[in-house]
Order: structure tokens, then sequence, then C-alpha cells
């Protein structure tokens, strides 16, 4: 297993040399951020990104995210130039030493949460989710907590427009076919794709779903059976879904080394939705340490990240991506690899 921790580049408030006092962080899940979506990441950008983390003692194996453009996802004509685009960011990205990507095929939101600050009873402040709020939204006039300087409300009607027919059975078609393109690049230059959950695991504005439970990642790994085609296996995505069997479906994905990537979170379930809690297993409802065991027994050995975390002690940071939380976050869950890891030995 490797430890690592979400940095959003030079725009984020936390630095290097804070992630690297984490203890057995070994690295940073990072990206170029700044490139519109389906155009190619520039080569010399990538390293000069690379040698600023490998000079704080830190390693950049792992890219979040390579977005996937909409065309491919609605399966337009113009997806041939967009997917030959995304073909040269892996062979680029190999190239800086990057061995996964984590990636999602998500239509237009590839997030939801109606709070971004849930103020809890210990005075933290967490993201949380509620389906009555999302029902009582005007779907041709969205104001959405976090999304509202993503689109302006004429491109996501666009958006949605261009949705409105699609079904979960054609999006998961357009998938099939852009794994079937890149993953013989990814062989190539040994990069390996962890496709991420839906978040939340369900329908939400008419918009298809196809990443959301076994059965849908059964079909994905059925239809591109490379080892390269994998999962990041986030416990707070698929755990949304009181349906996924979280400890199962690592049991089975780390048996045949689909996982890539884990996010590990824990998420407590309200009568109408979900809020993000502290990661041990008893702050939440998801079974951290039985998660974790199953990951162990199988020899997992790819990349792990403290996922969402709460703002704390009176840090007021990116909603789900403070310091202080993470920290905590991944000093936990390496207390549990290690202590589970050596109790197998024993």
């Amino acid at each position: 297993m490797k430890m690592t921790f979400r940095w959003y580049a030079d725009k984020d408030s936390i630095t290097l040399s804070q992630i690297k006092q984490i203890p057995n962080v070994s690295g940073v899940v990072t990206a170029v951020y700044d490139v519109p979506v389906g155009e190619i990441w520039d080569l010399n950008r990538i390293l000069t990104l690379k040698k600023k983390i490998n000079e704080s003692g830190l390693s950049m194996e792992v890219i979040e995210s390579v977005p996937v453009h909409e065309d491919i996802k609605l399966g337009l004509p113009s997806r041939e130039l967009y997917v030959q685009n995304y073909k040269k960011n892996i062979e680029n990205l190999a190239k800086a030493g990057v061995k996964c990507i984590c990636y999602n095929f998500m239509p237009v939101f590839d997030w939801l949460r109606t709070d971004l600050k849930r103020v809890a009873v210990d005075g933290s402040n967490s993201l949380s989710y509620n389906h009555d709020e999302i029902l009582k939204l005007d779907v041709h006039n969205l104001s959405l907590p976090g999304w509202d300087e993503s689109y302006s409300k004429f491109e996501l009607n666009g958006l949605l427009n261009d949705y409105k027919n699609m079904s979960k059975q054609q999006l998961l078609e357009n998938l099939i076919w852009f794994l079937k393109n890149i993953i013989p690049t990814c062989e190539e230059y040994d990069v390996k794709m962890a496709i991420h959950p839906d978040d939340p695991p369900w329908n939400v504005f008419g918009l298809p779903r196809t990443v959301s439970s076994s059965k849908d990642l059964d079909e994905i790994f059925s239809a591109v059976p490379s080892i390269y085609n994998g999962l990041t296996f986030c416990t707070g995505s698929l755990g949304a879904g009181k349906f996924n069997e979280l400890v199962s479906m690592a049991n089975k994905y780390a048996n045949q080394n689909r996982i890539h990537f884990a996010h590990l979170r824990n998420i407590a379930y309200t009568d109408k939705g979900f809020y993000e809690t502290a990661h041990p297993t008893e702050c939440g409802d998801l079974d951290m340490f039985a998660i974790v065991k199953t990951l162990v027994k199988n020899k997992f050995n790819g990349y792990v990240r403290p996922d969402h975390g709460r703002n704390i002690w009176g840090e007021n940071k990116k909603p789900g991506y403070g310091l202080y939380d993470r920290a905590l976050g991944a000093c936990y869950l390496n207390g549990l690899f290690e202590g589970i890891e050596k109790s197998m030995v024993k």
C-alpha cells in the first residue's frame, strides 16, 4: 500500500511541505488543472510539476484526473479527436513516471452535495447530501453548492438537454468504446486506469449513471477484461448506496486485482441522504476496519488516500480538502493497515 494525499497544485492552500510532514505519505495525487477538458497536456508542464513534487521528497505516480470530454460520454463524432488526445495524455504522463490515472464517466457533474458545510454537534463541518432538497430544485434554473462557478445556467441547460434522452445502456456503451480505444495505450505505457464510482450512485436530474454497483462494474470489466481497466474503490461514493456491500465488493475486486486506487472515507446515513464524517469506523456507518482488513487479506498493494475530510479546529479550507482532518485520516488508515498486516503475519 502506498499512502498518498490529494494536492491541487499551486492553487492549493496546503503546501507540499505540510503534506510531507504527515507520517508515511509517500506522494501526492494531482493534475494539470488549467488545461481545457479534451486538450493535450504539455509534457514539459507535467515534468515541471513532477520536479517540484519530487524536490519536496514526494512522488507523483497518481493523477486525479484526466477528465473525459462530454462528447465522448455523449458518443458524438467529435469523440474520435478527443480520444486521440486522451491517449496522448496517457503517453505523456507515462513519460513522467505516472502509474495510475483516476477518472470518472459521470455526465455533467462528477459529484453532488446539497450542503458544503453541514455543522456537526462537535462544531466541525462537512459535506452532506439531502435527496429531498435535490428534488425541490428547478432543473432549468439550478444553483448547486460547488458548481455555481463551473457552468453558466445557459451552459448547464444545454448539457442537461444533450443527455435528456440518453439511457444507462447508451452511456455504458460509450464508456466501453472509450476503454477499448485507450486500454491498448495503457498496456503499452504501463499506466492503469481506475474509474471512480458515481457520486452519489443513483440518477440525479435525469442524468444516467453507469458506475454505481457491483453489477455495473462486472459489466465494465467483462467488456474490457484487461487488468489495466480497473477501479478507484471509493468507500464514500459506493457506500452512499446502502445496496452496496462494501466488504464483499472489496473482496471481489481486490481478489481480481482490479482495485488500483482506494479513496477511503466514512459517511453517516440520514433519513434523506448522508453526511461525511471523520474516518474511523465508530464515526460513521461504514466498517472501515473490515474494509481495510479485506483489502489486506487480498494482498492489495495499490495507492490509497484519505478522502474528504471535515473542517476542524477552526480551519476554513476548500470543503472536503482541508489539512487537519485528512492528515488525521491518513494516520488512522496507516494504523489500520499496519495493525492488520502485522496481525496477519503472526
